[in-house]
């Protein structure tokens, strides 16, 4: 065995009792931090934005066109916020993956999938639904498109198509049926009724 005084057995030297408490020493010495210098935890603290929630906090919504305001938990998406604290009930919960588009609406114009957005993102943007595709009891040129054209069974995914089109027909009215459709290839029809889609999308292109 060695001794404390730096002797091993093979002659004088750093002994394993010796070595030990100088690494031990560096390694307290190494969690001091340095005179003046603040933690950086105080740093990442006075960098990060506030923190909302868990428990409901206060927004506004502008949907519609109205100022909507409601008590949200800050996980909550733009579609139940519609849906279930707003009762605006036009854009639908399908898959609620962001695959089907049964739940598009246009946020600030462009049309987003709802279940993929927060609530507390939509705060200072401008949210329409289907609902604001009726104006006084009379239906957008898309809606009514659609109701001449047959081109709804179910009706769940419908709010989403006629949002999503409205949205490109806003973006280049003179867009051609081949080019409505790309738009749209985000939104499914699990009724298939593309068929009289494309009866509905034809005639709006023509209404130059």
């Amino acid at each position: 065995m060695s001794d404390t005084q730096g002797h091993t057995p093979n002659g004088p030297g750093l002994s394993r009792r010796a070595f030990l408490r100088g690494t031990g020493a560096a390694a307290t010495v190494g969690l001091v931090p340095l005179a003046g210098a603040p933690p950086a935890a105080a740093e990442e603290k006075a960098d990060a934005p506030p923190a909302m929630g868990p428990a409901p906090v206060k927004l506004t919504l502008n949907v519609n066109g109205k100022d909507l305001p409601t008590n949200v938990e800050p996980r909550v998406t733009l579609l139940d916020a519609l849906r279930n604290y707003l009762d605006v009930t036009g854009c639908k919960r399908v898959c609620d993956r962001g695959t089907c588009g049964a739940c598009t609406v246009l946020l600030d114009g462009k049309p987003v999938y709802s279940c993929s957005v927060l609530a507390l993102e939509a705060q200072g943007k401008t949210v329409k639904t289907a609902e604001a595709l009726v104006d006084g009891g009379k239906l957008d040129a898309v809606p009514a498109a659609f109701v001449a054209a047959d081109a709804q069974q179910c009706g769940f995914c419908t709010p989403g198509f006629v949002v999503a089109m409205r949205a490109a027909l806003d973006k280049n009215p003179n867009a051609t049926p081949a080019e409505v459709e790309e738009a749209l290839s985000g939104n499914i029809c699990r009724c298939g009724t593309y068929s009289q889609m494309r009866d509905a999308i034809a005639a709006l292109c023509t209404k130059k």
